[in-house]
């Protein structure tokens, strides 16, 4: 019996010590959690979002964000995906044909004036396709001696400058094994490294915008190109950084403590004369993550769970409606998640196009 008691003994002595003392990845910073409101007030659940119709992207899965195109007079679809593929989706006919590959992980994506279809790749950084598929061409991986580990979303201004998120420069999408992996990391280290850069097309230079933000990743431009928005995921918020006038270079918040992980801002219709934004949050928060926010010990000690105890995403469809201010117009939600990991919407002419980091289709509801 003794040996028995030695043994169990032993065997928890061993695991205080792995629990404590095993070496992981992350360096978790403290940092305080606004009070968590859960679906509520103006977030009050509701079932706007179930039951989407369901678009094919091949075999193919995480139709993270989408561009609309009109050919021969009606709407055509262009979705990224986790494998690099950009599908070519007809809504009408509901077939899915492989338009071109970044040769990466495809996630945020907007058209410019001649066309090219600009894509924020989390393993390749920030990708040039033509318009007719057919050429792919990296246009930066890099700042100064710093490499783009995460390039996220994006937006083009009016004049052809290129804003985009590097999500995280501590954990790469790629060496973190997934774009799902590097944000968890991210997201329980809360170090605040991802970062807003810019490319000009004519002089082929990257610059700084923002730094210092928790898992920078949304973004999306103001009107007249005076500011952009910015989803600082980690800390439940969207930023408002300032391009030009007396505020430039400063940083302001325009909605805070969000229900939930926000994910892509995208442009939507004008209300009231003022510029909509749509904003899918990929998740609702997690309460050990809340809670911990303080503690960095214990999540550092979460780490070392295997990783099917550790904090994840919960499956929750959320979308919402802001103006430019950030005044909250409506959500849509779907409390079952039967569409994964919502990360944004996209305003179709009848319909909205609802997008995801793992879903194997991209949804679509009539507006």
């Amino acid at each position: 019996m003794k040996t028995i008691f030695k043994i169990i003994a032993g065997l928890l002595i061993g695991l205080i010590a792995y629990l404590a003392l095993w070496p992981v990845a992350i360096k978790p910073a403290a940092w305080t959690s606004p009070p968590h409101q859960g679906f509520d007030g103006i977030y009050a659940a509701n079932t706007k979002l179930a039951d989407l119709e369901r678009l094919p992207i091949g075999d193919n899965h995480g139709p993270e964000d989408a561009v609309i195109a009109i050919e021969n007079g009606r709407e055509i679809i262009y979705v990224t995906s986790q494998s690099g593929d950009i599908m070519r989706v007809d809504p009408q006919e509901k077939t899915a044909n492989l338009f071109a590959n970044t040769g990466g992980a495809s996630l945020g994506m907007e058209r410019d004036a001649a066309g090219n279809f600009i894509v924020a790749d989390a393993y390749q950084g920030l990708i040039k396709v033509s318009p007719d598929g057919k050429t792919v061409k990296v246009l930066t991986d890099h700042i100064g001696d710093s490499p783009i580990l995460y390039a996220d979303d994006l937006d083009i201004a009016s004049d052809g400058m290129i804003y985009f998120t590097d999500a995280s420069t501590r954990f790469g999408a790629q060496a973190s094994g997934s774009t799902m992996a590097g944000s968890l990391l991210e997201l329980m280290e809360h170090g605040k490294s991802g970062r807003v850069l810019s490319y000009n097309p004519a002089t082929q230079k990257t610059a700084l915008i923002k730094d210092g933000l928790s898992f920078a990743n949304g973004l999306a431009m103001c009107p007249d190109d005076a500011c952009i928005l910015v989803n600082e995921t980690g800390e439940y918020a969207v930023r408002r950084i300032w391009l030009t006038g007396e505020r430039a270079g400063q940083m302001d918040t325009i909605v805070d403590n969000l229900p939930g992980f926000p994910d892509n801002i995208n442009r939507g219709a004008m209300v009231d004369g003022r510029q909509s934004y749509w904003l899918g949050l990929a998740s609702p928060r997690n309460a050990i993550i809340d809670k911990w926010s303080e503690k960095p010990a214990l999540r550092k000690m979460a780490q070392r769970l295997p990783a099917a105890l550790r904090p994840k995403a919960t499956y929750y469809g959320v979308v919402i409606q802001i103006d430019e201010d950030g005044t909250i117009l409506q959500t849509l939600q779907d409390p079952s998640g039967a569409y994964p990991v919502t990360t944004g919407l996209i305003e179709g002419a009848e319909h909205y196009y609802i997008t995801s980091l793992e879903s194997h289709d991209l949804g679509r509801m009539k507006k």
